[in-house]
């Protein structure tokens, strides 16, 4: 763990022993792996110290100096608050980890759009006083329910848009295919781009972007000819898990528009687990997302086993 602080709009670093081979350019652009653009704007707007004076961001750091960064000063949210109950997984002046419910989207797709989770996000910050312009760093589909995860300030969402691109952010899925899967386990590695005749739904097509989900089958539900499955994404497509599982013939239950049957309201996709590794306080973060459907979807099992 890191030893941090904040206060009024700046967040303070202890420089650590491990950083000292590193410039605050290296740790920027090496470490972090942070934007371009972003680095140059906090350079210009001296947004970025060492000991409370401009740095020279070529030299090495040293040891228990302190590294302030400002970045809590007050900004628009980039989305209309809105009033609509949520349930905090995880939060702190960095981030935050949302368990959306079904029938919500992630974020607006028009000016017009008010009720989405970025909306609800808005709200809850506003609520407590904090004016953040929050982005959501992954996506869930409307009808898919778990854990999301947002950012609370630019440099959060730099970072946290490279770990993910890295695989460094583990999110594991639950779902419920129909049939019975007999493989214990697998990877389905299937490119999958857009369908041509229909405006939302994907397929798996050689033109498309490689898409690769691994999976192990936790239960076999032989009464509903069902099979419980664990997903690892190690990319992340638009409807992802749903194509990979239809492709191989066993839609997920609910799903219609990838042909499964009308089991469930919704198709039966739960982002149960989601895992990281601070990028501020070397913490290692482990979020789980109870399932909130009424009636249950996921019947009998222990989010925490996964």
């Amino acid at each position: 763990m890191l030893h941090t602080t904040s206060s009024g709009d700046w967040f303070k670093m202890t420089i650590p022993p491990e950083w000292e081979d590193r410039t605050l350019d290296e740790l920027m652009r090496v470490h972090w792996k942070a934007g371009k653009k972003l680095i140059h704007q906090m350079r210009m707007e001296k947004t970025i110290l060492i000991n409370g004076e401009s740095p020279n961001w070529n030299l090495h750091l040293t040891k228990g100096d302190f590294l302030q960064f400002k970045l809590f000063q007050e900004e628009d949210f980039g989305f209309t608050p809105t009033f609509i109950d949520i349930v905090v997984l995880y939060e702190d002046e960095h981030l935050l980890v949302i368990n959306k419910p079904a029938g919500m989207d992630t974020h607006p797709n028009s000016a017009q759009e008010k009720d989405t989770l970025a909306n609800a996000v808005a709200f809850y910050l506003q609520s407590k006083g904090e004016f953040r312009k929050i982005q959501h760093i992954h996506r869930l589909d409307r009808d898919t329910t778990g854990a999301v995860l947002f950012a609370k300030h630019a440099l959060a969402g730099s970072i946290l848009d490279r770990m993910l691109e890295e695989r460094k952010i583990k999110r594991t899925y639950l779902a419920l295919a129909e049939g019975i899967i007999r493989q214990k386990k697998g990877v389905i590695n299937k490119p999958i781009g857009r369908d041509r005749h229909h405006p939302s739904r994907r397929r798996v097509s050689p033109a498309g972007q490689p898409a690769v989900t691994k999976f192990k089958v936790r239960q076999i539900l032989q009464d509903r000819r069902m099979t419980l499955v664990e997903c690892q994404l190690e990319t992340g497509r638009t409807h992802q898990i749903r194509v990979h599982f239809s492709a191989i013939g066993h839609p997920l239950a609910g799903d219609q528009l990838y042909g499964g049957d009308t089991f469930f309201q919704r198709q039966a996709l739960h982002a149960g687990k989601l895992a990281f590794t601070h990028p501020f306080t070397a913490e290692e973060i482990v979020c789980f997302a109870p399932f909130i459907d009424e009636p249950q979807i996921f019947k009998g099992i222990d989010i925490f086993e996964l």
